[in-house]
This record gives structure tokens, C-alpha cells and sequence, in this order.
């Protein structure tokens, strides 16, 4: 039995030996045929001046040597391109990824389709882009530089975003004027309360929907509303940290913003006009980090900055929306209640209901005549 088996996996082996130059033939049809393909798609995208013809591209691994220069476009497909010297032109890999070294710099743009672009330590002058992969640091940072396609797209979407709040602000001010000002009023009463019982509320926001959840599952019909209810509440934390986000924002902009006059429409123009002032304010760190986008060092401080601002910003407005309850419990300011309280609203006048007594006057001891 052995010998048949031993003589059946050398026949395979033989069969397979014929054949491989045959399979193998194919597979690098279709892969060349797909470069083809992705190269002639980029270049109908107008990338055309980026994206060199395929005879330019070298088969495996390049490296641009420490003190050397070469003429670009270097190109390469299944391999890295190691940047340590200088190249004049772009760098474009397919199936492969730029290593943009200390001391190498491409003076051109980095195109890594496939692939990724590491920065460790490197420059570019040009566009940094990778198409199906992963553009960023790939070890330490250094003194590395994207064009201005990356600060022109962090500032749209930064841009964006505050276009976003600004509509959604509108809306909350139009529809649910009265919530906000409770929030808002509950970050003026006490600012440190309110962060503390964000930060708690950030802390039992997943406890709270495991209890929710595991509530619902020891009922029979509650099984059935599990996803409901955690779509729900995903939503309701949404909205109280939007609402309080929206609070602190309009905080912000009434502390700088004048004084309105006494009318409706003033109140409504300036109540607008904070909230407006105040979501610029906030997210004017973010537009700094935008246009630090082509420096690793200061756009990486500028985020961090941002992030910590924007996280303050939210914590403390959802501890205003869960001390005041999202808005509907509104307690008077302290200014208010002292007011309250004084001597000045102390009056003898009597309570309504009351009826007032006459004074009695002494009788007369004297008979008239």
C-alpha cells in the first residue's frame, strides 16, 4: 500500500513541476493586467501628471542611497521605495509603500497606490496620498511636509462641522429655546458641579445600558426591544451631549457678546448671535490644526489641544443636561434667589384672602345728652 501511495505523490509532484510555468503565467496576466487597469482609472481621474506609464515601473524594492540624487518619477510595483537621498520628481509605488527617511526628501508628490506612506523624519514638498491604504507616521515623527491639498481638506471638514452645529443650534433654539437656557444656566450656577457630574456621567454611560440591556433581556417580550432600546439610547446620549455642547457654546459667546435690547427680536437676534460666536470660539482649534496639517510636530499639539478643548467642552455640557434633567428643571440663579429673599420684597400689605381687621377704639363712658 505504501509504494502505490509513494509512487501517486510523485507523479502529482512531476504533474505539478509541468504545470506550475503554465498557472503561474496567468496570475501574472491578470496582476499585470490589474495595474493596467489602475493605472489607466487614476490617470482618467487627473492624475495623469502624477501617475507615470507602466514601462517605468521596477519590479521589487528601491532605494534612494544617503547623499545621492535621482531623477524622478521613480517608480516601483510589489516593492518599497526607501527614500534616503534626494529625488527630483514624484515617487509612485504599486502594491508597495515610500519610506520618506531622515535626510531623504522628495521633491515632488508621494503616491502610494496599494500601499502607504510612512514619514520618519523625511520631507515632501508635494501631495502625500495613498489610494486603498494608510497615509501617516510610520515611525518618528520629523520635520515632514504635505502639500496643500491635505490643509485644504482638514479645513473643509472642519468647516463642515461647524456648518453643522450652527444649523442644528438653530434648530434647538427654535424648537427647544427653553432647555437650552436651563442648560446654560446650570453651567453658570456651577461650572466645577457640572464637569464633575459629566465626567460621572461618561463613566456610567455603558454601565447604564448593560443594566438597561440586561433589564429588558430577564422579561419575555423585553428581548424583542433590546435593539430598539439601544438605539434609543444611543440617541438620547447624542442629543444630551449636543444639547449641552450647544449650552456651553452659547455661554462662551454671551460672556464677549453685547448686551441686547429689551425686545423679542433683540433677545432672539443676540441669543443667535452667542451661540454662533461661541461654536466659532470652540472650534477655532480645530481650524489652527487644520493649517498645521503639513507639520507632524505642530498639527500632532494642535489636535491634542483641540481634542482637549472640545472633550471639556462636551463633558461639561452633558453634566449640565443630566443635573438639570435635558433642560426641563430650571432652578434660579443665586442672584435670583437672594433676590428673593431680601428685605426689599417684605411687605405688610395683606395676603389675599385675609380679611382686614378694624381697630377697635375705646367705648365712651360718657352718656350723651
Amino acid at each position: 500500500m505504501r509504494p502505490i501511495v509513494a509512487r501517486a505523490a510523485r507523479l502529482f509532484t512531476v504533474v505539478l513541476a509541468l504545470f506550475a510555468p503554465f498557472s503561474v503565467a496567468p496570475l501574472a496576466a491578470q496582476q499585470s493586467a490589474d495595474m493596467l487597469g489602475t493605472l489607466d482609472a487614476l490617470r482618467a481621474n487627473g492624475d495623469s501628471t502624477i501617475i507615470p506609464l507602466s514601462d517605468k515601473f521596477v519590479a521589487g524594492s528601491r532605494t534612494i542611497a544617503e547623499h545621492s540624487r535621482a531623477v524622478g518619477p521613480v517608480a516601483a510595483f510589489d516593492g518599497t521605495v526607501y527614500v534616503r537621498g534626494i529625488v527630483d520628481g514624484n515617487v509612485v509605488t504599486y502594491h508597495g509603500d515610500i519610506v520618506v527617511e531622515p535626510g531623504g526628501e522628495i521633491r515632488g508628490s508621494a503616491y502610494a497606490i496599494r500601499g502607504k506612506v510612512q514619514m520618519r523624519g523625511g520631507v515632501v514638498t508635494g501631495d502625500v496620498r495613498a489610494i486603498d491604504g494608510d497615509v501617516g507616521p510610520g515611525g518618528s515623527s520629523g520635520p515632514a511636509r504635505v502639500g496643500g491639498a491635505a490643509i485644504l481638506h482638514e479645513l473643509a471638514l472642519a468647516g463642515s462641522w461647524l456648518a453643522v452645529l450652527i444649523i442644528i443650534g438653530i434648530c434647538v433654539l427654535v424648537f427647544a429655546s427653553s432647555n437650552l437656557d436651563a442648560v446654560a444656566d446650570a453651567i453658570e450656577r456651577d461650572f466645577v458641579r457640572v464637569f464633575v457630574a459629566g465626567i460621572a456621567g461618561q463613566l456610567a454611560l455603558l454601565p447604564a445600558l448593560a443594566v438597561l440591556i440586561l433589564a429588558l433581556i430577564l422579561t419575555v417580550l423585553g428581548i424583542l426591544l433590546v435593539p430598539f432600546a439601544i438605539v434609543a439610547y444611543v440617541l438620547a446620549a447624542a442629543g444630551l451631549v449636543t444639547l449641552g455642547y450647544l449650552a456651553i457654546a452659547r455661554v462662551t459667546g454671551r460672556s464677549i457678546a453685547l448686551r441686547a435690547g429689551d425686545s423679542d427680536g433683540a433677545q432672539r437676534a443676540a441669543s443667535l448671535k452667542a451661540l454662533t460666536v461661541g461654536l466659532v470660539l470652540i472650534m477655532t482649534p480645530w481650524l489652527l490644526a487644520s493649517l498645521l496639517a503639513g507639520s507632524p510636530t505642530g498639527g500632532l499639539i494642535a489636535r491634542t489641544a483641540a481634542f482637549a478643548i472640545t472633550w471639556v467642552a462636551a463633558t461639561t455640557g452633558l453634566g449640565a443636561a443630566i443635573v438639570s434633567r435635558g433642560g426641563v428643571r430650571r432652578t434660579p440663579a443665586p442672584a435670583a434667589q437672594r433676590a428673593m429673599t431680601s428685605a426689599s420684597w417684605q411687605t405688610p400689605t395683606p395676603v389675599a384672602g385675609v380679611v382686614a381687621a378694624r381697630r377697635p377704639t375705646p367705648l365712651s363712658t360718657t352718656v350723651p345728652k
